[in-house]
């Protein structure tokens, strides 16, 4: 790339970065700003010290908020740029002359949400020095579909393992979000695929991601199912679920059950030929001693499908006692309430061969408020040196959230890779915590994910090519919303840590809209005065027309969230509580989270292959992973150790997260340790000194601790360390065809018994669907295409807050 011309040139401009001043010149390009130090008036008179300028570049679609403070001359205090950047770095930009930081801040929106088409971006126009590493390495290269699944075992010329490579999707036409190039079991039909995915959100079917090398269980992939009040129901769906659930047991044990046709056998497992990594086996992994909330969690899966037959009464059991799971990503109530727009999750009735599990992972706009609540508490870093508000930290539930995606996935990673089962995981669209479960999970069970090359062919495989949309939940496009301009300035005041700065929560409040409206009336007919953000927000689930080109080109502040950043948060937890398993490092992660917004690469461009394809971005830019394979030795672990024994403690294939040592990614948000866990990591050692003291005296936790020693392990009111308790559990629901189970089953099940007449749902959440029933909403979209696999411009995320928080108001006011 030629030497950017500068459009812009301001000289003595003093940057404020953790309350420390630097003075400098500041130039704008047309696609970054650059602040050099000391400024050329200074350096200019010693050859010394222009020997030592420094520069400091900054990408202008790094930047996620921008404030213009301009003051009038006669106040004394510099106009000034406030800029957060999306990898959390926080400068201000002081003046002398407002003119200057008026033209600075006009500049930089025009060069980032008035772009108007992405090919504007400055991927389409970068390229690496000609004689640099990078530029001979061709990072667009590196992952191969095909070449991926025949690692996995899976290609025409290998064993058939039960699973064959479709064409059916090679021109985008059958499912535009998914990959060309899909996995599916040998004995389905193209044909029965065509009629499969009328049955699931924009025809994104069953599909295969990773099948284990040591047992041949896989984890699959889908949308929601078009289930609807009406419990709707499709037999080649249910045909290629079974198939999933069974394709390797059949062309591996020509005596092994198969699930599609509910094959029975006695009550006894299957003989395996592989490696048992179940618990209780000396092949067992070493570490593997559970918390008792995976263990209940273990438990409350594993509890026997008791079936019997109508004819003879004798007990039935089926998939040979593998725990194959379907997995709701959504919170069942969630779940439940989408039915309401024809969607919904699966009735096991018809899935007999497996069971269900929810998972409490929140949606794009909960996660979205979270991070806005971390920001909202380090958004002084610019002017300020002191730490954190940790109040705000706590209320953030970042790491709550951390923990339960962190949790779900070890769920199934347990499943899969200890109890020799099966898992099928969709959440609405499968594009977001499906893409974060499915990913986790394969780097627990898979030691090549672990490393540099696998990692990035993981990403690219569960992210990019199945369609995580990262141009719209990145907002490459930026928005108008983020640049302000701080009025209150003009009256002379300067800004100081804490007080509000002109930046207005621009998180948009779904579901506290959707409960008013729905409080007001649940009919069309709305009262007079009513807001209109209110009815906008239920147009918005009424309507399901498909976005053109133009708008998805656009940022829409709904559709961002930090999905991928919460799964490199995830995997740094992974990283941080097993140093030596990785052979990339954390600066690998931050850098990587850092390029998905820098637009400098077209890598994350777009929102999923067929765009990418269509784009052609193979020519007309440069993939990222060049940049990472070019400098490896910076992103090099070298603590890794490469080795596998199941039988050593520290080298077993499988790793899992410790709940309870979930703790702030602090590096990323530039912060200390301390700052961020500093009373997490006090309270965690206090524990651990009780517990040491415990076993040492032999008291257990009921028995208590004398008095005089209670100073010794006294505790204070600090934050405890986000450990997920058996109330706490992201599994809030276990759903087989003749149960309705939740963790908290053993306390009150009477509550959750499963009512008959709902089609499989607990009682409670039945009354609750007979609710949803009446509503207007679902007579609105029934009428259109609530059927169709291209049903929606509305994201899934946006319909299942309005319609559960209808859902949940409905069932408010009918128990009062």
């Amino acid at each position: 790339m030629a030497a950017p011309q500068h459009k812009h040139y301001y000289s003595n401009v003093q940057a404020l970065r953790g309350g420390k001043p630097e003075q400098g010149d500041l130039a704008l390009t047309d696609y970054h700003l650059v602040f050099r130090f000391p400024p050329e008036s200074a350096a200019a008179p010693d050859p010394k010290a222009k020997k030592h300028t420094k520069q400091v570049w900054f990408a202008f679609h790094i930047i996620s908020h921008c404030a213009l403070r301009p003051t009038p001359p006669s106040s004394g205090i510099p106009s000034s740029l406030r800029l957060r950047f999306r990898d959390f770095t926080f400068v201000s930009f002081n003046f002398t002359d407002d003119k200057q930081a008026r033209d600075a801040f006009e500049f930089i929106r025009a060069k980032t949400c008035r772009l108007g088409s992405v090919d504007k971006l400055l991927a389409f126009n970068y390229s690496p020095p000609s004689n640099s590493l990078e530029s001979k390495i061709n990072g667009w290269d590196l992952y191969d579909a095909r070449a991926e699944f025949r690692r996995q075992g899976i290609s025409e010329k290998s064993a058939d393992l039960g699973w064959r490579i479709t064409n059916i999707n090679k021109d985008y036409a059958f499912s535009p979000t998914y990959p060309a190039v899909l996995a599916v079991p040998s004995k389905i039909s193209d044909n029965t695929l065509k009629y499969a995915a009328n049955f699931r959100s924009r025809a994104r079917i069953p599909t295969l991601s990773y099948i284990h090398p040591v047992n041949n269980c896989t984890i699959t992939r889908s949308s929601q199912p078009f289930v609807g009040l009406r419990m709707k129901r499709s037999i080649q769906d249910e045909k290629l679920v079974g198939a999933c659930f069974s394709a390797s047991t059949d062309f591996l044990d020509g005596n092994s059950p198969s699930p599609a046709n509910a094959s029975i056998q006695a009550d006894h497992s299957p003989s395996s030929s592989h490696v048992d990594l179940s618990a209780d086996s000396p092949d067992a992994p070493t570490d593997m001693s559970l918390s008792d909330t995976e263990r209940m969690e273990d438990e409350l899966i594993a509890a026997p499908n008791v079936m019997y037959d109508e004819k003879t009464g004798k007990r039935l059991i089926y998939g040979a006692q593998q725990h194959n799971l379907i997995v709701d990503a959504r919170p069942a109530i969630n779940s439940y309430a989408m039915q309401a727009i024809g969607m919904g999750s699966e009735n096991m009735d018809y899935y007999k061969y497996a069971k269900k599990v929810f998972l409490n992972i929140d949606n794009i706009h909960v996660m979205r408020d979270s991070l806005d609540k971390v920001i909202s508490a380090i958004k002084d870093a610019d002017i300020s040196p002191f730490p954190p508000n940790r109040d705000l930290l706590m209320k953030s539930k970042w790491l709550k959230h951390i923990a339960g995606i962190l949790d779900g996935s070890a769920i199934i990673a347990r499943q899969v890779g200890i109890q020799h089962s099966h898992a099928l995981i969709h959440c609405s669209d499968g594009w977001d915590r499906t893409s974060q479960l499915c990913a986790l999970s394969q780097l627990m069970l898979d030691p090549y994910y672990r490393t540099l090359e696998g990692f990035i062919v993981l990403v690219e495989k569960d992210w990019l090519s199945f369609g995580h949309m990262f141009q719209l939940r990145s907002g490459h496009m930026s928005h108008e919303s983020w640049f302000t301009v701080d009025s209150d300035a003009l009256a002379g005041s300067a800004v100081r840590p804490g007080e509000n700065d002109g930046r207005g929560d621009v998180v948009e409040n779904v579901m506290a809209s959707a409960k008013r409206f729905w409080s007001k009336n649940v009919t069309n007919d709305k009262e007079a005065g009513s807001d209109q953000e209110e009815g906008t927000a239920v147009d918005e689930v009424k309507q399901a027309t498909a976005p053109n080109a133009a708008e998805e080109q656009t940022t829409r502040l709904r559709d961002v969230s930090p999905v991928f950043h919460q799964f490199l948060d995830a995997t740094y937890q992974l990283l941080r509580q097993h140093p030596n398993r990785f052979e990339f490092n954390e600066r690998f992660l931050r850098r990587l989270l850092y390029h998905v917004y820098s637009c400098q690469y077209g890598t994350f461009l777009y929102n999923n292959e067929r765009q990418r394809h269509e784009a052609n971005l193979r020519e007309r830019t440069r993939s990222v992973w060049g940049y990472f394979l070019s400098r490896r030795p910076e992103f090099t672990n070298d603590r890794y150790e490469p080795t596998i024994d199941d039988h050593t403690k520290g080298r077993e294939r499988l790793i899992f997260p410790k709940l309870g040592e979930v703790r702030w990614w602090h590096q990323v948000f530039n912060r200390t340790d301390d700052e961020m866990n500093g009373e997490l990591n006090a309270s965690a050692a206090t524990a651990e000194r009780v517990a040491a003291y415990q076993a040492s005296t032999g008291f257990s936790e009921s028995s208590g601790i004398p008095s005089e020693s209670a100073s010794m392990v006294s505790t204070s009111p600090s934050p405890q360390p986000p450990a997920l308790t058996s109330s706490q559990s992201v599994l809030t629901g276990v759903e087989t065809a003749h149960a309705a189970l939740t963790p908290e089953a053993r306390v009150s099940p009477p509550s959750l018994n499963k009512s008959a007449s709902t089609g499989g749902m607990p009682a409670a959440l039945g009354a609750l669907q007979d609710k949803i029933s009446g509503l207007a909403i679902a007579k609105g979209v029934f009428g259109g295409h609530a059927n169709s696999s291209s049903a929606g411009r509305q994201d899934a995320d946006d319909v299942e807050t309005v319609a559960s928080a209808a859902a949940v108001e409905q069932e408010l006011k009918s128990m009062s």
